[in-house]
């Protein structure tokens, strides 16, 4: 059995996908480095941004590790202070918002190298994959 080789990802040497609304990721782990169970990555949100309503076909971690946010989770919201933790299940409505004048950051990890994003909105579902470009890059 062939194993995958470990890797190291500097976010600053990785592309970032601008979200809109005041909203980029950088997709860390993903297919592109040999995941085959995970992906996660960093989205940074611009004073008073916001992601809109979705949901995921798979659990989902968030960790604050900038500012301060409001995680919108099932219709409640949360304040979050840094390295405040979430774990939101498959199917849940949720969202994260940055209420301040100052920048914030989440690191995201899903459960599932095949994750989705449904906006509730519209209900438009996207793999994540195809939301940073094939396979993650």
């Amino acid at each position: 059995m062939t194993e995958a080789a470990a890797a190291i990802l500097r976010p600053k040497e990785l592309k970032t996908n601008d979200r809109g609304g005041g909203a980029r990721t950088t997709p860390l782990v993903t297919r592109a480095c040999g995941s085959t169970s995970m992906i996660n990555g960093i989205t940074a949100f611009d004073p008073g941004a916001a992601i809109g309503l979705h949901q995921h076909n798979c659990e989902e971690s968030v960790m604050v590790i900038e500012g301060q946010a409001i995680a919108e989770i099932d219709g409640v919201q949360h304040n979050l202070d840094t390295n405040d933790t979430t774990w939101i299940p498959a199917n849940v409505p949720h969202r994260f918002i940055n209420p301040t004048d100052k920048p914030m950051r989440i690191f995201w990890t899903y459960a599932s190298i095949d994750a989705t994003r449904t906006m509730i909105a519209t209900g438009e579902t996207r793999t994540i994959d195809a939301e940073h470009g094939k396979a993650g890059q």
